[in-house]
C-alpha cells in the first residue's frame, strides 16, 4: 500500500472517530399524554411516605410528578441512545449518543428540545481508594462550640436528635463512612436507607471523594464525648451527583435525578453543599443575573423539591473573596435555606458568598460555623474544615430536631420559624442574612402566644432574680430599666435587650434592701411602672 493510501486511510480513521464521538444530552419531551399513570393514584409511582408528606402539608400531586412516558424512552433507545436517567419534573431523559444522532432526535414529533450537558461518555468508576480507618479519642467534644452556637446542645438535652426525620445528602462521595467508627451507629441501627451514585450509575457511594464524608459528619457522626452530629439519630439517603475531576451541566441534572429519587422515597430534608456558577465549558457558565431563583437547572430542581414539602438546606458558596463574590446556584432559590459561614466568635468568614439574589432577595438566609468547623475525615479521625459546605449541614441538623418537636409544621412554616427567630431577624443583610438560628429561639418563637400585657415582670415579691419579659421580643427588643424608691430616687439603671433566643432579661436584685420599690421600664419614650416588693 502506497504512502498516499496510508495517509488517506489515517484521515478516514480520524474522521470516523470524530464522527462517533459520544456525548451526554438531555432530551425533553413535549407531553405525557400516553402515560398510564394518573395523579388520582399516586401510590403507583410515589412511596406512601412521599404521599403522606404532601397530604400533611395539603400539597397535591401534579402532572409534573407523573413519570416519563415509557414509549418515548424506548424511542430514544431505538434511535441509538443509551438512556441513563429519567426526570419526571422536567419530562426528559439523560442519554449518551453520537452527536450525529441529535438532529434525528430533534426532528421527532415527541421531542421538545435537546441540550448538550457533558462532552464524552459517562466515565467509568475510578474504583475505591483504600481508607486506613482509625479511631481517635479526643479529650473534649470538638463539636461543642459549633453545636452551642445553634443551640443543638440544648436541643439534644431536650431529647431531640432527629428521630423519624429522613434526610437526603447530595455530594461528591462519602469515603470511609461505611468502615469508620464515628458512623457505625448508622449501620448498626439500619438508618442508611438508600444510596445511589448518579455520577457513575451504581449504588456504591463510599468512594471518589471525602468532601461528602466531612459534610455528612456534622449531621450524622457520633462518638460519645468526642464528636456529636446535629441529627445523629435521623434516617439518611446518600447520593453522589458530582464529578470531582470536571464541572459540566450534567452534574446539575444528576442533582435533579437525586432530588426526584429522594422525593419519591419520602425524604423530609435535602442537604447539599454543592454550588454552581462556572463550568469546564464556558458556554455553560451562569451570569450573576441568572441567580434569579428560576434560571439555573439545579435552582429549579431545588425549588421543585421545596414545592413538594421538602426543606432544602444548601451552602451559600465560597466566592466572597474572589471576583464573583455572590451566592451560587441553588442558593438563589426562593424557598431554599442558603447558609453562609461564620467562625465560633460569630464573625463572618471572608470567603462566605454574599447576596442579594438577582431579583433582590436577602441571601444568604442564615449562617453557622464554617470557619474551622469540626468534621470527621475519611479515616475516622477528627479535624477541621473551612467553607459554607460545613455550615449548611449543621443547620439541616438543627431543622431535623425542630421538625421532630413540631411535626405538624409545613416546610414553609419551618423556614419562616428559622428566619424570623434568628439573631438579626429584624435587620437582615446580604452578609449574614437573618443571622444565626438557634433551637431555643425557634422554640420560644413557635411556643409564643399573644398576651394582653406588653411586659411581664416576675416573681413579685422578688428575692434575688427579677425576670422581665416582653410579650414580643421583636417588637420590644430593648428597654431601659429603673428601680426607684417610693420617694422617686433612682437606685439603679440598666439596659435590657431581648430576642427570641434570650427573650427574658434577669435583673440582679440581691443587694436591694427589703421593702417596696417602683420598677420603671422605658420602651422608647414610653414608661411602664410596676410596684415591686423585695423580700
Amino acid at each position: 500500500m502506497g504512502y498516499n493510501k496510508l495517509f488517506l486511510l489515517f484521515l478516514y480513521f480520524i474522521a470516523t472517530a470524530a464522527f462517533a464521538q459520544q456525548n451526554r444530552y438531555m432530551v425533553f419531551f413535549k407531553d405525557k399524554t400516553l402515560s398510564p399513570y394518573s395523579t388520582a393514584t399516586p401510590i403507583e409511582f410515589l412511596s406512601q411516605r412521599s404521599i403522606d408528606r404532601r397530604e400533611r402539608q395539603q400539597l397535591t400531586v401534579t402532572l409534573q410528578d407523573i413519570p416519563v412516558v415509557e414509549e418515548y424512552i424506548q424511542t430514544m433507545r431505538n434511535a441509538g441512545c443509551n438512556v441513563l436517567y429519567k426526570s419526571r419534573w422536567m419530562n426528559g431523559v439523560l442519554v449518551e449518543c453520537e452527536d450525529a444522532v441529535v438532529p434525528t432526535l430533534e426532528a421527532l414529533s415527541i421531542v421538545k428540545s435537546t441540550e448538550l450537558v457533558a462532552p464524552g461518555e459517562k466515565p467509568m468508576s475510578g474504583g475505591r481508594r483504600n481508607v486506613n480507618a482509625r479511631t481517635t479519642n479526643e479529650p473534649n467534644e470538638v463539636t461543642r462550640a459549633q453545636n452551642k452556637i445553634l443551640g443543638i446542645d440544648e436541643m439534644h438535652k431536650a431529647g431531640y436528635f432527629g428521630e423519624g426525620i429522613n434526610i437526603a445528602v447530595m455530594d461528591a462521595g462519602f469515603e470511609g463512612v461505611n468502615v469508620t467508627q464515628p458512623f457505625k451507629l448508622l449501620f448498626d441501627e439500619g438508618r442508611i436507607q438508600l444510596t445511589h451514585d448518579f455520577a457513575y450509575k451504581q449504588d456504591d457511594v463510599y468512594q471518589h471523594d471525602n468532601h461528602g464524608t466531612q459534610v455528612f459528619s456534622t449531621l450524622a457522626a457520633y462518638s460519645p464525648g468526642s464528636f456529636v452530629g446535629g441529627a445523629y439519630k435521623a434516617m439518611y439517603q446518600l447520593y453522589v451527583t458530582e464529578f470531582v475531576s470536571s464541572e459540566y451541566r450534567v452534574e446539575e441534572y444528576n442533582w435533579l435525578f437525586a432530588a426526584e429519587r429522594a422525593d419519591s422515597a419520602g425524604v423530609d430534608i435535602i442537604q447539599s453543599s454543592l454550588g454552581y456558577n462556572t463550568f469546564s465549558l464556558s458556554s455553560m457558565n451562569y451570569k450573576p443575573s441568572d441567580l434569579d431563583g428560576k434560571t439555573a437547572v439545579i435552582t429549579k430542581a431545588a425549588q421543585w423539591s421545596a414545592d413538594r414539602g421538602i426543606v432544602v438546606v444548601v451552602s451559600a458558596g465560597n466566592e466572597g473573596s474572589n471576583s464573583w463574590k455572590l451566592i451560587t446556584a441553588p442558593a438563589d432559590a426562593v424557598d431554599v435555606l442558603a447558609v453562609g459561614s461564620i467562625n465560633t466568635a460569630g464573625e463572618r468568614a471572608n470567603s462566605s458568598s454574599i447576596g442579594p439574589s438577582a431579583d433582590g432577595r436577602t441571601k444568604p438566609d442564615v449562617v453557622a460555623v464554617g470557619a474551622g468547623a469540626a468534621v470527621i475525615k475519611a479515616n475516622g479521625s477528627t479535624g477541621t474544615a473551612n467553607g459554607t459546605s460545613f455550615a449548611a449541614p449543621q443547620v439541616a441538623g438543627l431543622i431535623a430536631g425542630v421538625w421532630q418537636r413540631y411535626p405538624d409544621l409545613t416546610s414553609l412554616q419551618v423556614l419562616e420559624a428559622v428566619r424570623s427567630s434568628a439573631s438579626q431577624a429584624t435587620t437582615p443583610d446580604n452578609l449574614l442574612g437573618y443571622g444565626v438560628p438557634n433551637f431555643m429561639a425557634i422554640v420560644n418563637k413557635l411556643d409564643w402566644q399573644p398576651q394582653e400585657k406588653l411586659i411581664i415582670v416576675y416573681p413579685n415579691p422578688v428575692t434575688d432574680s427579677l425576670h422581665i419579659r416582653p410579650n414580643d421580643p421583636i417588637a420590644i427588643n430593648e428597654a431601659r430599666l429603673e428601680i426607684l424608691s417610693l420617694q422617686g430616687q433612682i437606685i439603679s439603671t440598666k439596659t435590657a435587650t431581648f430576642n427570641w433566643r434570650d427573650r427574658t432579661y434577669i435583673a440582679d436584685c440581691s443587694e436591694l434592701s427589703e421593702g417596696l420599690y417602683i420598677l420603671r421600664v422605658w420602651i422608647g419614650a414610653k414608661p411602664f411602672a410596676f410596684k415591686l416588693v423585695k423580700m
